[in-house]
């Protein structure tokens, strides 16, 4: 983290030994992911495939759930900073963001001759408006959760015409994590849900939630501007359905394909992008909530897992074991705590002390989450078993609508992200998405030391000591971190891979269709 964390907050941004402001647009997206776009024709209109969706799919920025959500959301809006392809902080909207050094003031300098999709320059104004809105203390977005208990508004302010301050009440040493997040997109002071404006490669055209969305190429983008004329972004809940559209040509790229479909794809000329990243799709057990209020059911279905099983059927191999932790792309993560591995016989045992023998759960899953849940439900039932607990999987959909966040016994799916941003959102009191329901007093403590640790070696400490608490007393069962694999028809060039997020974090600026 050393490295990074001098190159992302204690310097300018350089990349190449020019400031971004030196470099062209060009060069700056290349450094941040995609190809040179290959061979192929300009024009044209590119229809991705997104997995799940329903009617509560949204083109809020700050907002969204789903994978079409997050796709909608990379091709509208764009954050101060971006996450490259590498998982490593870059230049986006922000040409620097520099801290002071107790890590209690931070400088943004704005890019020059950005637009948003109506004309208007970006400026100070707008980016203050935007950290308004996501860190409003009596509603924060998942991207503001963290931020809305240390900013302090009164000093967050405009220098100049291109220069404003983050103030804040407490240090946050890794403020630029939240301001690379897709989820903090920079919207102007008069923005309107329905008619959405970003600084994206692509503008609003139409969305019919549960459906498609449609944009068009942006003609003034600050960076590469876009090779096809339209983007379609087609929601699928359905794996099947999604496959045969690309093999049909009705779509030309998929996300999150299914691992069971790439000899297929490929059997049928169409290319396949495989990357590792750190994302999972973990069992929640919310803690709050019988049986798992009792910790020894929570470690007994966790020792229940095969987890090489899990990687080996469910992500057919493609995959790393995960130890109930996330976040493994952090300098942080505790790689020094045991790996857990399947005991039938201790779990029975765990079980029989919590008087869970013969246990009964409903396990919830959704086509939506995306291809692997619903088979890891399936060999979970039949893991759990070995253990004497039935495990009767239901199938919601959509999984994504009401219920979310309420189910005791559940699956999801989460992209790469480090430590500090992820907790904030999933494992804190006040996290949008803590489906587990996790509050532990201790726990929050060290992550609101952490995040105000300005050595990384002391910080890094602090996170074990929080991860160890979750390790132990969690409501997660994170059994591994998957493969990206992406799947993109034939026809298509210029589409990247990223650790980040699928089809080189879905910037379709790059794509070119023959």
């Amino acid at each position: 983290m050393t490295d990074r964390a001098s190159f992302s907050r204690r310097q300018l941004f350089q990349l190449g030994g020019l400031t971004a402001s030196a470099i062209g647009a060009s060069q700056l997206l290349a450094a941040c992911g995609g190809s040179d776009g290959g061979s192929g024709s300009a024009g044209g209109v590119l229809i991705h495939g997104a997995t799940g969706g329903s009617t509560k799919d949204t083109l809020d920025p700050h907002s969204p759930v789903t994978a079409p959500d997050i796709a909608r959301c990379c091709n509208l809006y764009e954050p101060l900073l971006f996450w490259d392809e590498n998982y490593q902080i870059a230049p986006a909207l922000a040409e620097s963001i520099e801290p002071s050094a107790d890590a209690k003031t931070w400088t943004v300098k704005l890019r020059q001759g950005v637009t948003f999709h109506n004309g208007k320059s970006v400026t100070p104004e707008d980016v203050l408006f935007s950290i308004k809105r996501v860190a409003d203390p009596k509603a924060p977005t998942s991207a503001g959760v963290a931020l809305a208990p240390i900013i302090d508004f009164d000093g967050t302010k405009k220098v100049d015409a291109s220069t404003l301050t983050i103030a804040l009440k407490t240090p946050y040493a890794v403020l630029d994590y939240l301001l690379a997040e897709y989820t903090f997109g920079i919207i102007p002071t008069d923005f309107d849900i329905k008619k959405p404006v970003g600084t994206g490669p692509f503008s609003y055209q139409s969305f019919t939630p549960g459906k498609s969305s449609t944009f068009a190429k942006y003609a003034d983008y600050w960076g590469d501007v876009a090779k096809i004329d339209q983007l379609q972004i087609q929601d699928f809940s359905d794996a099947n359905a999604q496959i045969n559209a690309l093999q049909a040509g009705q779509v030309q790229t998929v996300d999150n394909l299914p691992y069971n479909l790439i000899d297929s794809v490929k059997g049928q000329g169409g290319q396949v992008l495989e990357t590792q990243s750190g994302a999972w799709v973990p069992f929640t057990m919310r803690v709050d909530q019988k049986p798992f209020s009792d910790n020894r059911v929570r470690q007994a279905m966790r020792l229940i897992v095969d987890r090489q099983q899990m990687i080996d059927q469910a992500l057919s191999g493609k995959g790393t074991l995960g130890n109930d932790l996330y976040a493994p792309f952090d300098d942080a993560y505790a790689k020094e705590l045991p790996q857990r591995e399947q005991d039938v016989e201790q779990a029975r045992s765990l079980l029989k002390s919590a008087g869970a023998e013969g246990l009964q759960v409903q396990l919830f899953t959704g086509d939506d989450i995306g291809s692997v849940a619903p088979s890891a439900a399936a060999l979970f039932k039949q893991q759990a078993k070995q253990a004497g607990v039935d495990v009767r999987v239901v199938k919601k959909n959509p999984f994504y609508g009401d219920d979310y966040l309420k189910y005791t016994f559940a699956q999801d799916f989460w992209n790469t992200r480090n430590y500090i941003p992820q907790a904030a959102v999933c494992a804190l009191k006040s996290g949008t998405y803590n489906e587990t329901h996790f509050d532990n007093a201790k726990f929050a403590g060290l992550i609101s030391s952490a995040q105000a640790q300005t050595d990384d070696a002391k910080r890094n400490s602090l996170l074990q000591d929080a991860q160890k608490i979750e390790y132990d007393e969690g409501g997660y069962i994170i059994w591994g971190f998957r493969r990206q694999v992406d799947a993109v028809a034939a026809n298509v060039k210029g589409v990247s891979t990223s650790k980040y997020l699928p089809l080189g974090s879905y910037r379709f600026n790059k794509a070119t269709v023959s």
